[in-house]
C-alpha cells in the first residue's frame, strides 16, 4: 500500500511539474478557523445577557456604553464568544462613532455578510470561529485600508501583552 501511494504521489509530481501546478495536498494555514458549534442554551450559560443578545442575535449595544472605548493599551482584541483575536491594539482608533473601532481585522478571523436589517445594504461581520456577531464595516476609516470595523465592545474581551 505505502508504494502505490509512493508511486501515485511521484507521477501527480510529475505531472504538476509539465502542467505548472502543484499536487501538494492542500496545508493547514495560520488562518485556519476551525468552527465552534454550541446549543443555544450552552450560549447562555457562556455569555452575559448583553454579550448573549450581541453575539448570537446580532443586537447592537448602546454607543458610549462599552468600557473598550478608552482601553489604550498593548494588546489584543478577542471575541466574547469563543476567544479567537480579531484584533490587534494597533489597529485601533477612536473614530467618534461610540463604539470601539479597528481599521483592520486579524486575517482569516473575521467573515462578513450582506445585512438589510436598516432598509440599505451594509456589511456586517462576524468572529470566523463561533459566527457571533461583533458588528458591522464600513468606508469611512483612516488609512492604509480606509475601512472602519465598528464593533460592540460587549462581543469583545481585551487581552493585555
Amino acid at each position: 500500500m505505502h508504494r502505490r501511494h509512493l508511486l501515485s504521489c511521484l507521477s501527480l509530481g510529475a505531472l504538476s511539474t509539465v502542467l505548472g501546478c502543484s499536487a501538494q495536498a492542500p496545508q493547514a494555514s495560520a488562518e485556519t478557523v476551525n468552527p465552534l458549534n454550541l446549543s443555544d442554551a450552552e450560549w447562555k450559560r457562556r455569555l452575559s445577557p448583553d454579550a448573549y443578545n450581541v453575539l448570537r442575535h446580532e443586537a447592537t449595544e448602546r454607543p458610549g456604553s462599552s468600557r473598550l472605548l478608552d482601553e489604550h493599551r498593548k494588546g489584543t482584541f478577542v471575541c466574547a464568544g469563543c476567544d479567537l483575536d480579531l484584533f490587534t491594539s494597533d489597529a485601533k482608533y477612536d473614530s467618534g462613532t461610540g463604539w470601539p473601532s479597528f481599521w483592520k481585522p486579524i486575517s482569516g478571523h473575521i467573515k462578513t455578510k450582506t445585512d438589510y436589517k436598516i432598509g440599505v445594504p451594509r456589511t456586517e461581520y462576524h468572529c470566523a470561529r463561533c459566527g457571533g456577531h461583533q458588528g458591522h464595516v464600513f468606508d469611512d476609516g483612516p488609512r492604509p485600508t480606509g475601512k472602519r470595523y465598528c464593533n460592540n465592545g460587549v462581543a469583545l474581551k481585551f487581552i493585555p501583552a
